[in-house]
């Protein structure tokens, strides 16, 4: 992964982890985030392509679980605060309407595909399980994020602020959710 690390830098193995650790977190917050969307608009037209898209993240979120199984990783602790936030930021942007529900989706996945693409620089050539799952479900990410802009998402309310603010606060999850 590093060819020079430094003193305090996390070896290859909690490299890792760490990396496993937080893809979980983020899976099971997307997970979240839908629920929370699918809890408003479950009867908009938008729901069943928010159904499809959760079902991919609840594909993501099983093979991290069972990555953090078989690798014996902690998950993180910050676990029950995803469960509450990923819950009220895919509600609250439902409630400013559809277009607001894929303006969140535009902007988390702009964020995965970054972290995602970071990770598999890291990567290089070892870890190759997790190397071809990152690779697939960046892919995944991406259609999604194709799916909110084909949606509508440039069109919600205040889009530049939203997808901004989401952006953020999701960059802070990950930091957090790598460490704790």
């Amino acid at each position: 992964m590093r060819n020079n690390p430094l003193p305090g830098d996390p070896s290859p193995h909690e490299e890792t982890a760490r990396m496993i650790r937080v893809n979980q977190a983020g899976e099971y917050g997307a997970k979240r985030i839908y629920a929370g969307q699918l809890a408003v608009l479950k009867n908009k037209a938008s729901a069943p392509v928010i159904r499809q898209m959760a079902e991919q993240e609840e594909v993501h979120l099983q093979a991290f679980n069972r990555m953090i199984a078989e690798r014996g990783v902690r998950p993180t602790a910050l676990q029950p605060v995803w469960h509450i936030a990923g819950f009220l930021l895919g509600a609250g942007t439902a409630l400013l309407g559809e277009k607001a529900a894929m303006a969140c989706t535009v902007a988390v996945e702009e964020v995965i595909d970054a972290h995602y693409t970071g990770q598999l620089e890291k990567l290089g050539e070892e870890e190759p399980e997790l190397k071809a799952s990152i690779t697939k479900f960046r892919a995944e990410e991406l259609e999604h994020r194709a799916t909110g802009l084909a949606h509508g998402a440039k069109s919600a309310p205040a889009y530049p602020a939203l997808t901004g603010a989401i952006k953020n606060a999701s960059r802070l999850a990950i930091w957090l959710s790598t460490r704790i």
